[in-house]
Parts: C-alpha cells; structure tokens; sequence
C-alpha cells in the first residue's frame, strides 16, 4: 500500500478511471503559470492552478487534446469546484439546474481565487517563518463574507500549496486547530535551494521525478524541456517561481544530487538524460511521486497502473531492504554484548 499519511484537508475524492496516453503532459499542464495575473500585486503566485470539483469526471479531462488541456487550466484559481464550462463548451450541470448567469458565477468564483491567493500568501509567510498556523489566524484574514465558506477555501488553498510549492498543510491539533507546514523534499533554504527571496521549487522536483519515472527511470533532455514548455517553462528565460530553470535542473538540482544529469550513450552529436539522483532516492519514492502526480490528475495512483505495479515493487524492496538493516543492526548489537559480557568475566 502507499506510504505517507492522508491528509483530510487536501485529499480530494478520488476517481478509479484509467488514464490513457502520458499522464506527465497533463501533470505539467496542470501547473501551467500565468505571471501576467500577479504582475499588479505582491501575492504568490498560487492562482496558476485549476481543478474540478471532487464529484466530476476525469475521464474527459485525461483524454482531452494537450493544446485544449493546456488552455483551459490557466485559470487564475486553484480551486477543487468543477470548471464552469465543460470540454463540450456547455455550462456545467450546477450552473444548468441554477440558470445563474455565468458572469455572475465567474465573479463569485474569482473573489473565491482571491481570498485563497490571500490565504496562500499567510501560508507562505508562516512556512518561511517556520511557525505553526492556527486556524482563528486564517480567519482573521479572510473576510467575513466568505467566513463559512472556510473549509473549502482551505482545501484549495492546501492543494495550491501541494502542488505548485510541494508544502504539504498538515493538521497536528483536532481541538486547537492547529496545523503545521511540511515539505515533501529537504531542499535547502526552505525549499528555495538558494539563499536570498524566492519560492520553493519542490513542486517542480516533484513533478520532474515523476517524469523520469514514468519514462523508464530515465527521461532525455529533450523530453525534460517538452514537459517543461507546457507548464511555461523554458530554457534561458527566467521564471518567476524558479529562477533560471537551465541552472536550477542541470547544476543546482544536480549538485545537490536530487538529479544525475549525464550524456547519453554513444550518442553523437552528445546528447543528455536525466535520472533520479541518490537523495530522490533518500528522501522519496515512486510511490509518493506517483500519488502527487495522481492528485494533479485527480485520481489514485493505481490509476497508472503500470506505474503503480512498479512503484509497489519499489515499496517491497524498501521494506525489505530496512528490515534487513535493522537486522544487522541488532545483530552488530548482539556481538559487541557479547564481547563486552567476555571482557568482563576474564576482568574477575
């Protein structure tokens, strides 16, 4: 079974649809940026995301053309309430038994995505501080309109922090309602890699490891730069999230040894791939890169399921692999007893 603790807050119903063709292009597409929608304030830019309501359907969604996907989720909220308009270009079944005017909708829905942006932006303040997060604190910043909207605010504001900064929103205290920030990779700097401003760019490690798995354990360069066009991402143009993102995967990301990053074989003129460098290995494993990637597609990680199969392999041999250690560990343990109780009876 996959490790890792569910958390309430950010797990959305899952859907047991299959995906068909490769779950990474929609995983980048769903990470799309749009920097135009933030160029005028000082807010994270956590509105880069879209999602549908935890009820609908995925099965359009996985299958729809890369070009259309890639489209409609640049939309300026992270939101798990279903897209208002469907693949068909019709007003989804909530608006239909409603009739409300769609401008209407949409302007409740973006004062929703700005309340969440606000929500994010403290989140951030707070992981960067390294303080815990309490839940009367969110609502002192969230206007009182929408202060019963809370929970779903929450959530949505816990999914933007997932996926786009890899932050998980974990909750420590059911009665004080106190809750901590976590990151799922030990980059340093508070997931920044380097000192100084910036955001964290574990999400982008995150969806990396997930590609490179998904090729075969080994993804070339080119397929790299592919995935990363369509989340607006390219190589020598500086991106507002990750900095130079050329140096962030080929140096940065590789010296800290979360990427191997080599020539390809007897390739000539040389070309390049990228795989899992040994802290990935350390610090994560299919498993969890592969329920990440489920959750961005909204559905469960058996979903892929040869990716799946391979990844609860991996999940044995780690399991076997740390019972064995602590064999041997208590087995190393056992021998030094026994050569200290010796020493001792020779001593009288």
């Amino acid at each position: 079974m996959p490790r890792g603790q569910k958390n309430k807050l950010n797990t959305p119903e899952k859907h047991h649809q299959a995906p068909r063709g490769t779950p990474g292009l929609k995983g980048a597409q769903a990470i799309a940026t749009k920097k135009e929608s933030f160029s005028s304030s000082p807010s994270p830019p956590c509105g880069i995301l879209s999602q549908r309501k935890p009820g609908a359907k995925s099965h359009s969604t996985l299958k729809r053309p890369q070009r259309d996907l890639s489209t409609t989720t640049l939309s300026a909220g992270v939101s798990h309430t279903r897209s208002y308009k469907g693949a068909n270009g019709k007003i989804g079944k909530e608006q239909s038994s409603s009739q409300a005017p769609l401008s209407i909708v949409q302007s409740q829905r973006d004062r929703l995505t700005k309340t969440t942006n606000i929500l994010v932006e403290f989140l951030m303040h707070m992981y960067k501080r390294k303080k815990p997060v309490m839940k009367a604190d969110m609502l002192k910043i969230i206007n009182k309109k929408y202060k019963s909207r809370f929970i779903e605010i929450l959530k949505r504001a816990s999914f933007s922090m997932e996926v786009v900064f890899g932050i998980d929103l974990k909750e420590v205290d059911p009665t004080k309602h106190s809750y901590i920030l976590v990151s799922k990779m030990g980059l340093p700097n508070n997931g920044t890699v380097s000192r100084g401003r910036g955001f964290p760019k574990t999400g982008l490690l995150m969806n990396l490891l997930g590609l490179i798995f998904m090729k075969g354990n080994c993804a070339t360069e080119e397929k790299i730069w592919e995935f990363l066009n369509k989340m607006r991402v390219y190589a020598g143009k500086r991106h507002f999230i990750f900095g130079e993102p050329k140096k962030l995967i080929t140096h940065d990301l590789v010296k800290l040894k979360y990427l191997e990053y080599r020539q390809v074989p007897n390739s000539n003129p040389a070309r390049y791939e990228f795989l899992w460098g040994p802290r990935a290995h350390a610090e994560t494993s299919k498993m969890r890169v592969l329920e990440f990637w489920a959750k961005i597609n909204n559905t469960v990680p058996s979903a892929f399921q040869s990716w799946y199969e391979e990844a609860l392999r991996d999940e044995a041999k780690r399991v076997q692999a740390t019972v064995t250690a602590r064999a041997d560990t208590n087995a190393m343990a056992r021998g030094c007893s026994s050569v200290l109780s010796s020493s001792s009876s020779h001593t009288y």
